[in-house]
């Protein structure tokens, strides 16, 4: 009852915030509306006075949580994924992170009261807890995707009013200047950054460092577009025509190769707009549609136990929790599969701080540490090699003595979570049967009051007669039936003797029930087997990864093509300066670059060779085997002479890659998306009526074979 007045309570103070927020919105609005032109300075003022207010509340606020561990960490982790978006804005970041943090804790904490109100029970509350740990890191993650969608269009006009500037000053620091001014919030810091990394006296180091902060690819390749035009000149590349230019003495001049690669930018934008913008179309709704049979579980339950008694046996036993926990499970499984199918996965193999994981904490104790070597694979073997190998390709910065303590962590925790449950459910049943009203005729509607009470005395009596047995084991007929006479004298009731008998059989069949509610040895296998299904996740989650990112690692060599497309056309430069500047851009192919960089002063073909066998995707080799040859006796241009045809038929390939990708995403959305109403019409409505049903004809054939 405290935690129910508690959340009430919360409840009603979150409904206070909303209201006063709410008038205060509505007041400002219609001073906006009414204002004249001898007031707006006083509606202003008043404008300005709310914003102030609330922005002071709020870094008051940021400091207040940092003092408090638990506060500190959420809020830590809000501003780490915000932080990309406003960084260089120290005041704004805290006034958005603690504008989300507030929205949180409003809007669950006053579901959480809600919902609990409605069904004031603490696995329940605890199940919505979990769930609501779960959706605040979704919202987050589609917060960050919204403001990456508007700076993708920012950056559209930004590259824009660069083109246009650049005409007229045909410089790059001009125009970035200039296009600078009257940009947007977003774009505009990031502009300003780049402009300053490239009049920086060190301007490789400060271009590095903004590489670490970069959103997303499009900046980091105008970043280093801009600084290899600063650096090595525009140049038009002019083609003479065999035959016709020895003749007329012209050429076909295809324009500046720096404007051509902020078209080349441009359309690559274009392209992810379109398949962001379609992708929230066809998944439109559907979170909506697969949250909603959280909240329709206890109305259903209620509704089925009001109008069909034997309902209660259902929903209150074992197979009943069951199902209920399954729904929840479905509907949280359902929600962040909608949301891994929506979210943009391109901010996920960025450059990340390295901050000692959990893992190697716990690694350095030493009982931890033994136990966990005998389940790590010795290093030269070939699994030790997989799984590091496996790290690689998936960017994941750990030892595989930590990813194995992992493993190990999610094996105890899910053995332990399902043995818990197990147990829990064994004594929630021994408690149901022993409070189970005895069986009646009534199908339809609820039992008449009169009925009710005898069936309560007739529990009573059970209850008294079970105890004076001292609930054995076993029990003989006659001991239940000598139990329940004692019972009815003290409670000075009388019976006939076949109901006698009945309540005898009733006995027994409770205590045969409650003793065999017990941890059964299956049950002990099923948590192990739970332990190993989840050991093996975090590996099938890698492979996953790996398979997924072959999008992401096509994009990344159609990057290096792009800048390719502008080193070809400079004279001074060598394959080692462009392998240089590919390391700085490349995220998934860091590791190979580097090594070969390493080898290169030991021999250019070799390095490059290792560098080709050390990746298999086709793409990349392609690549590799042009930058031998261009190592060896002809130029960087004519080795990639052809690279225009082949990026085009590589942009080509992704649209339609994108295509099919939004079709089968879209159908498996639907699918998932429906999944939960369907589970809980199902599982928790027709299933129930299914199993009463039979139940009734049961009673039904005890009732006419007693005619």
């Amino acid at each position: 009852m405290e935690l129910k007045t508690a959340l009430i309570g919360v409840f009603f103070i979150s409904l206070l915030f909303f209201l006063a927020l709410y008038m205060a919105s509505q007041r400002l609005m219609r001073h906006e509306r009414d204002e004249a032109p001898g007031n707006s300075g006083s509606n202003r003022s008043l404008r300005a006075f709310v914003r102030n207010l609330i922005t002071a509340v709020l870094l008051r606020s940021y400091a207040v949580f940092n003092k408090i561990p638990p506060l500190r960490y959420y809020v830590l982790k809000v501003r780490s994924r915000l932080s990309l978006m406003h960084m260089y804005a120290e005041f704004e970041l805290r006034r958005k992170t603690m504008l989300f943090v507030y929205t949180i804790f409003l809007v669950f904490g006053s579901g959480i009261a809600v919902l609990t109100v409605i069904n004031p029970n603490i696995i329940f509350f605890l199940t919505l807890l979990i769930t609501a740990a779960v959706l605040q890191g979704l919202f987050l993650d589609g917060l960050v995707n919204r403001i990456e969608t508007k700076l993708l269009e920012q950056m559209l006009e930004f590259f824009a009013s660069v083109r246009h500037a650049y005409h007229r000053h045909n410089m790059v620091i001009e125009a970035i200047e200039e296009a600078a001014e009257g940009l947007g919030e977003e774009i505009g810091s990031h502009a300003y950054r780049i402009n300053e990394a490239l009049l920086s006296p060190q301007q490789k180091v400060t271009l590095e460092q903004y590489y670490e902060t970069a959103p997303n690819r499009y900046l980091k390749a105008f970043a280093g577009i801009s600084s290899l035009v600063l650096d090595y000149g525009d140049k038009a590349d002019m083609e003479n025509k065999a035959g016709r230019a020895r003749k007329q003495g012209a050429a076909d001049k295809k324009g500046s190769i720096y404007l051509r690669a902020i078209s080349s930018l441009t359309q690559e934008i274009h392209l992810e707009l379109i398949r962001r913008n379609k992708l929230d179309y066809l998944l439109k709704g559907l979170h909506v549609i697969a949250l909603i049979p959280l909240f329709f579980t206890k109305p259903i339950e209620m509704w089925a136990r009001q109008n069909f008694p034997l309902m209660d046996q259902f929903y209150l036993s074992k197979a009943g929790i069951i199902i209920k926990i399954l729904i929840f499970v479905i509907i949280l499984i359902s929600y962040i599969l909608l949301q891994k199918l929506k979210n943009d996965e391109e901010t996920l193999y960025r450059a990340a701080p390295d901050l000692m994981p959990w893992e190697a904490r716990f690694y350095k104790l030493t009982p931890v540490r033994i136990v966990v070597r005998w389940f790590v694979p010795p290093g030269s073997s070939f699994d030790y090699y997989r799984l590091t190998e496996l790290f690689k390709d998936t960017n994941l910065k750990m030892r595989v003595e930590w990813f194995q303590l992992r493993r190990l962590s999610l094996f105890m925790a899910s053995s332990l979570l399902t043995l818990t449950l197990a147990v829990s459910l064994h004594i929630i049943s021994q408690h149901r049967i022993m409070s189970e009203l005895p069986e009646h005729a009534v199908f339809f509607g609820k039992a008449t009051l009169s009925e009710e009470n005898k069936a309560r005395e007739t529990l009573e009596i059970e209850r008294m007669a079970m105890e004076s047995l001292n609930m054995p084991a076993k029990v003989s007929y006659e001991a239940a039936l000598n139990s329940a006479e004692k019972a009815l004298l003290l409670k000075g009731k009388t019976m006939s003797p076949e109901n006698i008998k009945l309540l005898a059989n009733r006995i027994i069949d409770k205590l045969n029930r409650c003793n065999n509610e017990y941890l059964k040895w299956w049950e002990v296998i099923l948590a192990l087997a739970a332990g190993a299904v989840a050991y093996w996740v975090p590996l099938w989650m890698l492979w996953f990864h790996k398979k997924v990112r072959l999008m992401d690692m096509r994009h990344e060599i159609y990057q290096f093509m792009t800048m390719i497309g502008i080193f070809k056309e400079l004279e001074r430069i060598s394959v080692e300066e462009i392998l240089e500047w590919l390391y700085v851009y490349a995220v998934i192919f860091k590791a190979p670059i580097e090594e070969c960089l390493l080898n290169y002063s030991q021999g250019a073909e070799a390095a490059l060779e290792k560098m080709k066998e050390g990746v298999g995707l086709e793409e990349f080799q392609r690549l590799a085997d042009k930058l031998l040859l261009a190592a060896g006796k002809i130029t960087i241009a004519k080795a990639f002479d052809d690279l225009e045809d082949e990026m085009s038929f590589h942009f080509e390939r992704r649209r339609l890659e994108y295509e099919k990708s939004l079709d089968t995403r879209a159908g498996l959305g639907r699918m998932i998306g429906f999944t939960p109403m369907y589970s809980l019409v199902f599982a928790y409505l027709v299933t129930p009526l299914i199993w009463m049903s039979f139940k009734q004809m049961d009673l039904y054939f005890e009732q006419i074979q007693k005619l």
